[in-house]
């Protein structure tokens, strides 16, 4: 007798069935048992509001944990960056698989590098940290660029490119890699000039706490680096008591000497869209081998941000 499909929650963009079809996949390889797509439309999907003005918190997660509370799917994919920091008791992240690239990538008109854009190039994006980021770097470099907010699926914000509206527009790499279409990429950005959203290119497995099975064979696809890592960026995100379309970057990434891996860096970043002011700061210690201990690395960081101003900073973030 074939044993019963389980139900994956997911969102109908075309870049969430590809992640999910790919968890899917993996979730099939290690039950043994057959995985079924159920596509959920999500408030993010269906307004056409620019995510600071809907509060991006949740938008794109709340119909997911309501079709898991309710008992609609057994498990859900979410990208973990679009995840509220407090995590509801009915539910556990049970795997937080490897990690994509991070990076935000540019894509641009005639193959440009985003250094090599014309004076008063129009950039599209939908993340204030995006803008601040780009923004405080074109001030320090000299470059003349206009930040535009756009929303949109991959399709459409790549149009706005190819039809001439927009001279570039800012991605992240790991979902063009997810779809394949990482090849129209004309520029990846250095995290020395854009940090990530916390969490970027990650995934979230999520399923009800209280199916112990469940958790124990998802959490067959956990990379506990992955995790750390981004418990940490998450931690200082939650600190800092911003949404997650807020102005804030953070990366935790891992230091290796030789063949080992030593310590866990953290950087974080926030900043008013325009760029004209910025509180980034990072800090270094051992990898952390807890949970409590990756908390304590994303907290004590945001301590220091709060400290040299940064709350002052958010003051346009999504609640």
């Amino acid at each position: 007798m074939t044993e019963k499909a389980l139900r994956l929650g997911t969102r109908r963009s075309k870049l969430a069935m590809a992640q999910s079809g790919q968890v899917a996949e993996a979730v099939r390889r290690v039950t043994g048992r057959p995985v079924e797509l159920v596509e959920i439309t999500t408030y993010g999907d269906t307004s056409r509001e620019h995510l600071a003005q809907i509060g991006g918190t949740g938008v794109f997660v709340t119909a997911l944990r309501d079709a898991l509370l309710g008992g609609e799917v057994d498990f859900a994919v979410h990208s973990l960056k679009d995840l509220p920091t407090a995590q509801p008791d009915e539910l556990v992240l049970a795997a937080v698989p490897v990690r994509e690239d991070p990076r935000d990538v540019i894509v641009a008109r005639d193959a440009l590098k985003f250094t090599d854009l014309p004076r008063g190039a129009r950039i599209g994006t939908g993340a204030p940290r995006r803008m601040a980021q780009l923004n405080a770097y074109a001030r320090a470099h000299g470059l003349d660029i206009e930040t535009v907010p756009i929303r949109g699926n991959v399709d459409t914000r790549i149009r706005y490119v190819r039809d001439g509206e927009l001279d570039a527009v800012v991605l992240a790499a790991a979902g063009l890699n997810r779809i394949g279409r990482i090849d129209e990429v004309t520029d990846f950005l250095s995290v020395d000039t854009v940090l990530p959203a916390p969490g970027q290119g990650a995934l979230a497995i999520e399923c009800a706490a209280d199916r112990a099975d469940l958790v124990a064979a998802l959490g067959e696809l956990d990379d506990p680096f992955t995790r750390a890592a981004v418990t940490a960026e998450r931690s200082l995100l939650a600190a800092l008591e911003a949404g997650c379309s807020a102005p804030v970057g953070a990366l935790a990434d891992l230091l290796a000497d030789g063949q080992f891996v030593k310590e866990m860096r953290l950087r974080g970043v926030v900043g008013t869209t325009d760029g004209t002011r910025m509180v980034q700061l990072s800090t270094t210690g051992p990898v952390p081998q807890t949970h409590d201990q990756a908390l304590a690395l994303g907290r004590d960081l945001a301590t220091e941000m709060l400290a040299q101003g940064a709350a002052g900073l958010m003051g346009e973030r999504a609640q």
